[in-house]
């Protein structure tokens, strides 16, 4: 079922705008715009070498665009670190997971709210009142609640490197909410999982938007998951916007079906996605 779209906001959370982005002569990103709204899904699509994690990787601060602008709530934040993004409400996954392996779920999820926490480094040598409060708040959110939400109960304790992979990617998925997003960024979140733990995936996502009202961006490959759970989609080609809309609107759009099929048959486009969508249907 597909989720239903956000109230309509008078002004967009995040903002792209004429972004570009290029390493040398080749170009990654070219004019990019587009506009998340408040308590939206929505995810950027496209073949491989779109320019998709580029996008990614400028939205939240690893590249700086050659020319254009990100506004996060109005403001300017094109040249803020990734750091100060994060501490303003922009947290992400990786699409190669990005954990510490050798450290227990519990402490990865803690390291999320490093930009948060207030306390000085003579505090937290010395374990004094402030370091002590700070601690045993972020114990009570992360456990009784992130812990919870993700159902990570009975991994808490366990080494990163014991885990699947579906857990990993639901622990960074953890480590992100610690950081208290506006915007949780996923990139490709149910790469590489099976059907059971894409399934869960997809309902964490919307229960993250539904219950914690956080807004979501997501790069994803699974068109099935993308059209069911998005309220807008952004597509992107050769570096470029070819086509944005309500998931109906985009698998309507020639350019769309001929840049993943190679030609403008929109109904050959919907074949595959219904192929796709009995697929998984089947597997569940």
């Amino acid at each position: 079922m597909h989720a239903s779209a956000a109230p309509d906001s008078p002004a967009p959370l995040l903002e792209a705008q004429g972004v570009t982005l290029a390493f040398g002569g080749v170009r990654a990103l070219s004019d990019v715009s587009f506009a998340v709204q408040p308590g939206s899904i929505t995810a950027v699509i496209g073949p491989n070498g779109a320019g998709k994690t580029s996008l990614f990787n400028t939205i939240s601060g690893f590249y700086r665009p050659t020319a254009g602008r990100i506004r996060f709530r109005g403001q300017d934040i094109t040249r803020i670190p990734a750091p100060r993004r994060a501490k303003l409400g922009l947290a992400r996954s990786f699409q190669n997971i990005a954990l510490f392996r050798g450290m227990t779920v519990l402490d990865n999820i803690k390291l999320g709210r490093h930009a948060h926490l207030k306390t000085n480094v003579l505090d937290a040598l010395l374990y004094l009142g402030r370091a002590r409060r700070e601690e045993a708040q972020l114990r009570r959110d992360v456990e009784e609640r992130i812990i919870d939400f993700l159902e990570i109960d009975h991994i808490r304790h366990a080494p990163v490197s014991a885990l699947s992979y579906g857990l990993q990617k639901r622990v960074e998925m953890a480590r992100a909410l610690a950081m208290q997003p506006e915007i949780l960024m996923l990139d490709e979140p149910v790469a590489g999982m099976n059907r059971e733990e894409t399934e869960d995936m997809a309902r964490f996502i919307l229960d993250v938007r539904a219950e914690w009202g956080v807004t979501v961006l997501m790069v994803e490959h699974d068109m099935g998951m993308v059209m069911d759970l998005s309220d807008h989609v952004v597509v992107l080609n050769f570096g470029q916007v070819i086509a944005r809309g309500t998931p109906g609107e985009v698998q309507a759009d020639p350019e769309v079906a001929r840049a993943y099929l190679g030609s403008g048959d929109v109904d050959a486009l919907r074949r595959k996605l219904r192929a796709a969508g009995s697929a998984r249907a089947e597997a569940a």
